[in-house]
């Protein structure tokens, strides 16, 4: 088969053997796939270390084959997931995942549309709910996003919206991105380039209660704690260049969450079938038109010089919400 694999730093179109569906693996033949910024980490860990892998974390494509394990699901099928970081990636012809953590496809969306989903939505809705535990009837929760205007936080202030009665306050400094997270939802946008407790005070707004934290979390954490509401709840998802410095916290009681979406898949958690469930959740959210994908650029083909570039503009993070190949 054919895909595109890192390799010293770069991507390379090679050919391959098929893989094999064992156990609970479902062998999907992949029709898109999204590119997300840990693509381009792993990419750049790759040529340091030397390893050689193929890429790709959130696919759509069409059951081939099941493993003896695997239930809920038929050859044929059209399914989407976000996969496992251990494991090959989606930037093949075909590529093995765990049918635990895939669901059918929202029939509603384009390969595209559905492509741009799954690992920011299991993002987003793990931070929130498992890590933040918002509630869901509770008026005077406020949830600050920091770096709103990404896929993470595109899909974080809809779910957010939809589940619970919070006042979202999002953060972007361009005018697209702010009209970007306002069209999504927002009921606040703060200019993150700005001191973020002035823009906060600005709103008239006097504190939150929780903070899902995107991108450059240490540039913004001992200024975000002390817009903390006591007893509120952290959390992040990126890897500060900087050490975080909780003994900030320890006055307000407040606690730090780490958001990491393979978690579950990597160890095999008990509870490693919840991602599958919450995908479900999220294609019947999207068939309802109660949701929407945050895609914004499609490119094809599914080749090395269309990956590359995709990567180009992750890393250039001034994409507005996902970045999509297609074959």
């Amino acid at each position: 088969m054919k895909a595109v694999l890192a390799r010293q730093g770069q991507l390379q179109d090679i050919k391959t053997d098929k893989p094999t569906a064992t156990g609970y693996d479902l062998l999907v033949a992949v029709d898109a796939v999204s590119v997300n910024p840990v693509d381009t980490k792993v990419l750049a860990r790759a040529k340091a270390s030397g390893d050689e892998k193929i890429l790709g974390f959130d696919a759509v494509g069409t059951v081939q084959a099941m493993g003896d394990k695997a239930t809920g699901f038929s050859v044929g099928d059209r399914v989407w997931y976000a996969g496992d970081v251990t494991r090959p990636g989606s930037n093949a012809e075909f590529q093995c995942v765990d049918a635990r953590i895939a669901s059918l496809a929202p029939k509603s969306a384009s390969d595209a549309q559905a492509a741009a989903v799954p690992l920011t939505a299991l993002t987003a809705w793990e931070l929130l709910f498992d890590r933040l535990q918002l509630e869901s009837d509770n008026s005077d929760q406020v949830l600050l996003v920091i770096g709103a205007a990404g896929g993470v936080g595109s899909m974080l202030i809809q779910l957010a919206k939809h589940f619970t009665n919070a006042t979202v306050v999002a953060t972007a400094s361009r005018d697209e991105s702010k009209a970007w997270v306002t069209e999504l939802g927002a009921d606040v946008v703060l200019d993150h380039s700005e001191p973020l407790s002035a823009e906060l005070a600005a709103a008239g707004l006097k504190d939150v209660t929780h903070v899902a934290s995107l991108t450059h979390t240490d540039s913004y954490f001992e200024e975000v704690v002390g817009m903390m509401r006591p007893q509120g709840r952290f959390a992040l998802i990126d890897d500060p260049a900087e050490p975080l410095d909780i003994n900030v916290m320890k006055q307000k009681s407040l606690s730090l969450h780490w958001e990491f979406m393979f978690t579950r898949p990597m160890f095999k958690t008990k509870d490693i079938a919840k991602q599958g469930e919450i995908l479900q959740q999220v294609a019947s959210l999207i068939d309802a038109g109660k949701l929407r994908s945050s895609l914004n650029q499609t490119l094809a083909p599914m080749d090395a010089a269309t990956l590359t570039k995709a990567h180009e503009l992750i890393r250039s993070q001034r994409a507005v919400g996902k970045v999509v190949v297609t074959r």
